[in-house]
Parts: C-alpha cells; sequence; structure tokens
C-alpha cells in the first residue's frame, strides 16, 4: 500500500471515529460528503497557500500618517501599519487574474462601507454579459461584508464570499480578504489611509 494511500485512509478512519464518537449516523451519504470534503479542503490548501513574510513599513512609505496599507501582488498578501506603529497587521489576500487588470502604484482610501452593494463594471460586462448589474448587499455579493474603496475608479480593498479565492489570481482587479480580516482591517483603516500596490 503506498503512502499516499495509507495518509487517506487514516484520515478517513480518524474522521470516521471522530463522527462515531459525536454519535453521528453513519450512512453512504455521510461517507460520500465526509470523502469530498477531504477533496475540497486538499485541493484548497493546495492552491490557497502564499509564501509571505512581515515586512518593514519604511522601504514603502516616508510617515504612517492615517495609516499605510501595502498590498504585495507576488507573494498575494496585504500589510497594515497603524499610524502610531502599535498595530501591524498581515493577511493573505487574492489578487487580479492577470497582468492588464492589476494596477501598482499609491492611492488611498476614501470611503469604508460595511454591506457593500456591486455592480460589474462597462469592462466586466463587456468580458461577462451574462453576469447581473447589480447584487445588493448580503450572502451573494462578491464584495463580502465590508469595502474599502480606493481613489482609483473602480478599485476596492474587500472581502469574499468565496474563500478558495484568497490566495489566488482570481480576481478582476480588486484585492480581497477573507471576511473576518476585512471586518478588522475595516475597523483599523481611516478614509485618508495611505495604500500602496505592488
Amino acid at each position: 500500500m503506498s503512502d499516499h494511500i495509507s495518509r487517506k485512509m487514516d484520515r478517513r478512519l480518524f474522521l470516521g471515529g471522530t463522527a462515531a464518537a459525536l454519535g453521528a449516523l453513519s450512512t453512504p451519504a455521510l461517507a460520500e460528503s465526509t470523502t469530498e470534503m477531504e477533496k475540497d479542503l486538499s485541493h484548497a490548501v493546495r492552491h490557497n497557500i502564499s509564501s509571505f513574510r512581515s515586512l518593514r513599513w519604511q522601504p514603502y512609505f516616508s510617515n504612517l500618517k492615517n495609516g499605510a496599507i501595502l498590498v504585495d501582488t507576488t507573494s498575494r498578501a496585504l500589510h497594515f501599519w497603524s499610524e502610531d506603529q502599535s498595530i501591524y497587521k498581515l493577511y493573505p489576500t487574492s489578487v487580479p487574474l492577470t497582468e492588464d487588470l492589476t494596477r501598482r502604484g499609491r492611492t488611498k482610501v476614501v470611503r469604508k462601507v460595511k454591506g457593500p452593494s456591486w455592480a460589474p463594471t462597462p469592462a466586466m460586462k463587456k468580458r461577462n454579459p451574462e453576469w447581473p448589474d447589480f447584487i445588493p448587499p448580503g450572502p451573494e455579493n462578491p464584495l463580502g461584508t465590508h469595502a474599502l474603496y480606493l481613489s482609483w475608479k473602480f478599485y476596492r480593498i474587500h472581502g469574499t464570499q468565496d474563500t478558495r479565492k484568497i490566495g489566488r489570481r482570481s480576481s478582476n482587479g480588486c484585492i480581497g480578504l477573507y471576511n473576518e480580516n476585512i471586518k478588522e482591517l475595516f475597523g483599523l483603516a481611516k478614509v485618508g489611509t495611505q495604500v500602496l500596490l505592488i
């Protein structure tokens, strides 16, 4: 028996034993969903890993007035420093699908919205005419629970309902975070927070 098959069986036995210990009924449907869950988890872990590390703000900003956000599109990481330097946060992100959708340079947060609505940009609608014209706030909204609007038209740092996108090239230009991370960043960032995309 190969190591791969052995590990898979060990995982199944562990999951099955855990379910039994919790008093779950063992049915074919449960076994099938567990296998699918394992495949999804394994797939997500392989594709969502990004190699990022903590950074100092000094090479990127001359000061921390209003705080600073650095988005590194290569490592797919967002760094936040508070104005008084007491808070530093590092979050995994999704980044634009292609180079032509990627914008780099300096901008700033111009608006903060809890429960944002979404409408595709004209370019998105041209590429995907089947997309809806508008999605209100809620679980189907691609901007997740919170959004930081940037001074660049159509660009945002926002949450996502689709957690498989984090750690990947998966957006149409925006920077996506897990909903729990954008909620935290939303509380830390201000209108006027500096943003640099590299």
